[in-house]
């Protein structure tokens, strides 16, 4: 007899960014380390389809799947925590459950049914969610927003159903909620909870656990306390504390035995918790031997989240180098006024990065950037637009063509050195229509990009419309810039020739940029190997500057 599939939903209440995706994840940990197979789900209540054309300083940045899917960055941490690989099924927002809805009444399967939100619309949302659900021993579902918001309405109502579908012993609510400490008064407050759980409770959801966001753990009054006003045991009631490290979380969660209760109310039997790798790795955070500094130079200097992968990915390059990683956001367009200004910023960088990005706001400060670790020597990694500058400002000062630009910001240069891609050019819509998704990329051997992964052939996520034009990578080549990366699949440009996706230069010592985003596949157990190589490579020059 096949085992029954488990679900656990996760809502919060309060206010945003309590760290439901984090809460997910860490949970998702727990659970594979008692040996569970899980997988991840985040449902998201605003109208947009996806959030591939949405302002990274509203929403984050865009996480993109194996499969090309642009979705939340919770998704990131999902797959950052767990070994899950998702996919478009793992994210799916109010905008695509109507969107669906509407195709099945345009398409007569409602029969002439007067169409409303209960029952075709939550059915719409937890056929959806078994789907993304199967093969897996337990789904952990987020439901985006906050209890009582207006659009998240129909979502909490189909996970409400789906108790009564499945079996209280199949079915899990776990509720993240704020517990502020007023300095004033010297305490912690829990009305804030009693109020979150009772909006959960008046929409027909009575809440099994319930985490505590806290600045300090609670003490089994409090605890106690709140079970009281909130129909739970103390023993029901956990600590989310404030952490350094977001992936100290699952260790937290687990001496609060969060992982234990879980699994004894679906009535589960798992093996023993194994925590030794997760532990170690948090230790290396904590008590880290090197210490640097990597300059990321780009447009969202005030918001982490636009940049929250690669962020992530630099922790992980800096784990396996026993580094903690300093990472200092610096405005593009400040760079753009003098070359002191540039020197003022990156003087006392050990590396720089330049991300992935759109749009011609900074792009000359990103430009004197490339030209300032070239010249200096200090370590380069350059991501998607971050090649792309490379090349360009190879370009303008070494090979000389002083109008070498990108068909993304000049139309009348005569050496367009980075290209419209051929089968983007005549594309009119915006969502989901880049190039998407997992990739084939061949190394060529005896190149830095060859020493970082060590094998021919590796496979990486894209997220871009413009590539390295084939009408010049030749003469830049004939220059020195070396071309270490081609995409060997049939997506090649008109003139047959395979895509351009990494450089480097033979004579620096780590001058390294690709068209992919290497960030989406770095885990904190499994750095990504460019990651790995460009901290190596900053570290070394911070030991040589010493």
């Amino acid at each position: 007899m096949a085992r029954q599939q488990k679900y656990i939903f996760v809502t919060g209440g309060v206010i945003s960014s309590l760290g439901k995706g984090l809460a997910a994840a860490s949970i998702g940990t727990l659970l594979e380390s008692r040996g569970i197979t899980v997988t991840l789900i985040k449902m998201d209540p605003y109208i947009n389809v996806d959030p591939g054309t949405m302002n990274p300083t509203q929403h984050g940045e865009v996480f993109v799947l194996e499969d090309g899917a642009e979705t939340d960055l919770d998704l990131g941490h999902y797959e950052r925590f767990t070994n899950v690989n998702l996919s478009r099924k793992n994210n799916f927002t109010t905008g695509q459950i109507y969107d669906r809805v509407i195709s099945n009444e345009r398409e007569g399967k409602y029969l002439g049914q007067t169409v409303q939100v209960i029952p075709h619309v939550t059915d719409q949302i937890k056929a959806h969610i078994k789907s993304a659900a199967e093969g897996a021993d337990v789904a952990i579902v987020e439901v985006g927003g906050t209890v009582g918001d207006i659009e998240s309405l129909p979502f909490i109502e189909a996970i409400r159903q789906m108790r009564y579908d499945l079996g209280r012993e199949n079915v899990l609510y776990v509720h993240l909620t704020l517990v502020p400490y007023i300095e004033v008064a010297g305490e912690l407050k829990t009305k804030p909870t009693q109020h979150s759980v009772r909006a959960l409770r008046s929409d027909g959801i009575d809440v099994d656990i319930l985490l505590c966001r806290s600045k300090q753990a609670l003490d089994d009054e409090i605890k106690s306390k709140i079970g009281l006003f909130c129909n739970l045991q103390k023993d029901e009631v956990f600590s989310a504390v404030d952490v350094r490290s977001i992936y100290e979380v699952p260790i937290c969660l687990q001496k609060e035995g969060l992982d234990e209760k879980i699994v004894e109310r679906l009535n589960m039997w798992t093996s023993k918790p194994n925590m030794s790798a997760w532990s170690k790795m948090v230790n290396k955070i904590k008590q880290p031997k090197y210490e640097l500094h990597i300059g990321i130079v780009g447009k969202y200097v005030d918001l982490k989240e636009s940049y929250k992968s690669l962020n992530e990915a630099l922790v992980h390059g800096g784990i396996f180098h026993d580094t903690r990683v300093n990472i200092e956001h610096i405005d593009a367009e400040n760079l753009e006024h003098s070359d002191s200004a540039v020197s003022d910023a990156l003087d006392g960088m050990d590396g720089i990065l330049i991300p992935g990005g759109f749009g011609e706001r900074g792009i000359e400060g990103k430009i004197a950037a490339a030209k300032y670790a070239r010249e200096k020597r200090r370590p380069y990694f350059g991501i998607c637009l971050g090649m792309q500058i490379a090349v360009v400002e190879y370009a303008r000062n070494v090979v000389n063509w002083q109008d070498a630009s990108s068909a993304e910001f000049s139309e009348s240069s005569g050496h367009l050195v980075v290209d419209i891609m051929d089968k983007q050019k005549n594309i009119k819509g915006m969502g989901g229509t880049m190039r998407l998704g997992s990739y084939d990329c061949n190394i060529v051997e005896g190149t830095k990009a060859f020493s970082a992964y060590n094998k021919k052939m590796i496979r990486e996520r894209h997220r871009h419309r413009f590539e390295v034009s084939n009408k010049f990578r030749n003469e830049l080549a004939a220059h020195g810039l070396v071309l270490s990366g081609f995409c060997r699949e049939e997506r090649v440009s008109a003139n047959g020739k395979d895509l351009v996706e990494m450089i480097e230069l033979k004579e620096h010592p780590y001058f390294m940029a690709c068209q992919f985003h290497p960030e989406f596949k770095s885990k904190p157990l499994a750095p990504h190997p460019l990651f790995k190589s460009f901290v190596g490579a900053a570290l070394e020059y911070r030991k040589g500057a010493k």
